[in-house]
């Protein structure tokens, strides 16, 4: 006899609400629904799946974690596995990621969310032929949910940098005497765990550095900092050329914006946003 108190009918039906109302972006309604369903019940493992998904969904990797110790004996463990891998990836731990993707492959082959994150994984630990095929596998069994990462050439990418940069409004350009913009592949491990939580490892763009307008007149001249475009991030964001030059341009504006020290509000002003 299990030791926890099975969902039934009625429970699985508002478990799919709270799934309708994250495809909806009502997380904090979601949230809401959850904290009902759970009381009394917080160690009922199909639900801490779904405090899991809530978690990934707020941004809160490490919570995700906590909330799936005891979810092994979830109905599907598939998915427990693949959210454990979701997790794990958030928080930088590549190759813990790739094992639980793995295993949650070996329960259901045609997992494609867990295909995708298997790509992801894979590109970051310097897998091409593993990402290239688990993005194959995620597109064959979603054409619609997972596309193919768009094919650039470097020299046609970096002219659609360059154009951003040019693009930038006139009062901007005034304030640099040079703009310094880094396309690389991926964000390294030791970027995005700089900070306390990681970055995201999906990250498209990344200011490192000291904004121009800290520096006080009488501190020695320092290099501004660095503007980072993540290349391979970029192309799996973007479904064509065009959504791609676009997205450079946002991404380039947007971290400007940092390099000038505004907050969001100013980066609006200035045409950043």
């Amino acid at each position: 006899m299990r030791p926890y108190e099975t969902l039934n009918e009625t429970d699985w039906e508002q478990v799919e609400r709270i799934h309708e109302l994250l495809d909806e972006g009502e997380v904090d309604q979601a949230r809401g629904s959850l904290e009902r369903l759970r009381r009394g019940r917080t160690a009922q493992p199909d639900l801490r799946i779904v405090e899991a998904t809530l978690c990934l969904e707020e941004g809160e990797p490490g919570q995700a974690l906590a909330a799936l110790a005891g979810a092994e004996r979830s109905a599907d463990p598939a998915q427990f596995f693949h959210l454990r891998a979701a997790a794990q990836y958030d928080l930088v731990r590549f190759e813990d990621a790739r094992a639980d993707a793995e295993r949650a492959l070996a329960i259901h082959a045609d997992y494609a969310f867990a295909w995708d994150l298997l790509s992801r994984v894979c590109e970051h630990l310097a897998d091409a032929e593993g990402a290239a095929e688990a993005a194959a596998r995620a597109h064959e069994l979603d054409p619609d949910g997972f596309p193919l990462p768009l094919e650039v050439a470097d020299e046609e990418f970096d002219r659609m940098v360059e154009r951003s940069v040019r693009e930038l409004p006139a009062a901007v350009r005034q304030k640099l005497d040079e703009l310094p913009v880094v396309v690389q592949g991926l964000p390294a491990r030791e970027m995005l765990t700089a900070e306390e939580p990681p970055l995201t490892p999906d990250l498209l763009g990344l200011f490192v550095g000291r904004h121009i307008f800290a520096e006080s007149a009488s501190a020695p001249p320092t290099a501004p900092g660095v503007i980072y475009l993540f290349r391979r991030n970029l192309l799996r964001a973007c479904s064509d050329l065009e959504e791609l030059a676009r997205e450079i341009g946002i991404t380039v504006r947007h971290e400007v914006g940092h390099l000038m020290g505004l907050d969001e509000e100013e980066l609006d002003d200035w045409g950043l946003a």
